[in-house]
């Protein structure tokens, strides 16, 4: 992808070093080896390995053993995320290092990607392939770089599988790249041997593709811990476990009027801006958003040492947020702060045991948490515009906090037997 070239290791903004990677040949067994040896491998070893930066370092040395030619590849493969763009593989046996990166959507706007020979390839599906010299090093900036570190000739090639052209997704082309320094370039055999390679290297692409689409729309929608028991197989109705938990419920206040007030395409953009704000601040403390509910929030802080620090930490920052979008909205409801501002949510934290896993119909499933638990977390909640706090915390989340507490006594919850003891930060 864009901006993930050259080497040595610098990466243009809005690309992410995700992992590194740096076992040697002898480590991956691929000394000695011939087109043959790696076929063979690909067609058998290789189906065991469930990492993509695992396997294709492993397939960089074993084709570099094969022909070594071949000093510097990487693989670029697209994904369906709402932020992220797509992912790519660095490898390069000067270094022996070989990098993940992760490339977000606005990678697309810079010269860094439309000036790239790779551009025509993720876009069309258009193979590169050219000898580094002055003419191609004045167009194409990374030719120019590579040339200064001694590289001759460059291939961007399409991942085809039995003859096709293999996409990603959104219509983007998975390919990979190829550099040598050998004076001349790529001979006509390599270019044989490479393209024999690359055919079955296409099919494990698409695999490890599929793959990560999954987790990528799994993570999205369900949220990691969810969406990886899905990707796991709990997907049988009533699969799930019994967790303890601060639960986090949220609630925007006013939103049936606000609703009624703005039009569809403001209330979503409100609605996006404020949902950043409150799963940022979940997220960024380790807590699990598992839904989404009209104006509310409903969010877990799985139990252990400083959850429910964690959890209140969040609150706090989420407010922050609250406050500072109330001062900056975004464009789209900038000229309408007369109808929405400023946005106001309550936020109720409660402790206790949950099921964590399937429930609805037989052919509509919904991975979340239920429990009398989150029932009193709701109801808790409803109580923070009648108390007049924006934060209120049980009893039983109070126990995990080591800071200052007004205490606001007992109250009754609907639809819970024993009244409950109320709490909120004094500060």
């Amino acid at each position: 992808m864009a901006g993930l070239d050259p080497f040595p290791r610098s990466y243009a903004k809005g690309v992410v070093l995700r992992r590194r990677s740096q076992r040697e040949a002898e480590a991956q067994g691929a000394l000695g080896r011939t087109l043959a040896d790696v076929e063979a491998w690909l067609l058998g070893e290789a189906l065991a390995v469930g990492d993509v930066l695992d396997f294709f370092e492993a397939f960089c040395w074993r084709m570099a053993a094969a022909l070594p030619a071949v000093e510097r590849a990487s693989l670029h493969v697209g994904t369906l995320h709402p932020q992220i763009y797509g992912f790519a593989w660095n490898w390069e046996a000067g270094d022996g290092i070989c990098d993940e990166i992760q490339v977000a959507e606005e990678i697309l706007a810079t010269d860094a990607y439309r000036l790239s020979p790779i551009h025509a390839v993720i876009e069309r599906g258009e193979a590169f392939d050219r000898t580094i010299d002055a003419e191609t090093s004045a167009r194409y900036p990374l030719l120019r770089e590579l040339g200064q570190l001694g590289y001759s000739h460059y291939m961007a090639l399409p991942l085809t599988a039995g003859g096709e052209t293999g996409s990603g997704s959104g219509g983007q082309h998975n390919l990979v790249s190829l550099a040598t320094r050998q004076p001349g370039g790529f001979t006509e055999g390599e270019r044989a041997g490479i393209a024999r390679l690359l055919s079955i290297l296409a099919l494990h692409v698409a695999r490890h593709v599929d793959r990560r689409i999954s987790a990528n729309l799994l993570d999205a929608y369900l949220g990691p811990a969810a969406g990886g028991k899905v990707l796991q197989g709990s997907i049988r109705r009533g699969v799930g476990e019994e967790i303890d938990a601060v639960i986090w419920m949220s609630d925007l206040r006013g939103f049936t009027d606000l609703s009624a007030r703005l039009p569809g395409p403001a209330m979503t953009a409100l609605l996006n801006a404020y949902f950043e704000r409150l799963a940022g601040a979940v997220i960024a403390e380790g807590g699990e958003i598992l839904k989404f509910m009209g104006d509310g929030v409903l969010a877990v802080f799985p139990q252990g040492e400083g959850a429910a620090t964690a959890a209140l930490r969040a609150a706090r920052a989420a407010l922050a947020g609250i406050a500072e979008l109330n001062a900056a909205p975004p464009a789209a409801v900038a000229d309408m702060r007369d109808v929405w501002a400023p946005l106001r949510t309550g936020i109720a934290l409660h402790e206790g045991t949950v099921f964590f896993g399937n429930v609805g119909s037989a052919g509509r499933l919904d991975f979340t948490v239920i429990g009398p638990a989150v029932n009193a977390a709701s109801r808790i909640e409803a109580l923070t515009k009648e108390l007049g706090r924006e934060i209120l915390i049980s009893q039983a989340a109070a126990r995990g906090l080591d800071v200052a507490l007004d205490d606001l006594g007992e109250h009754r919850l609907r639809g819970v037997a024993e009244p409950v003891h109320l709490f909120s930060p004094n500060g």
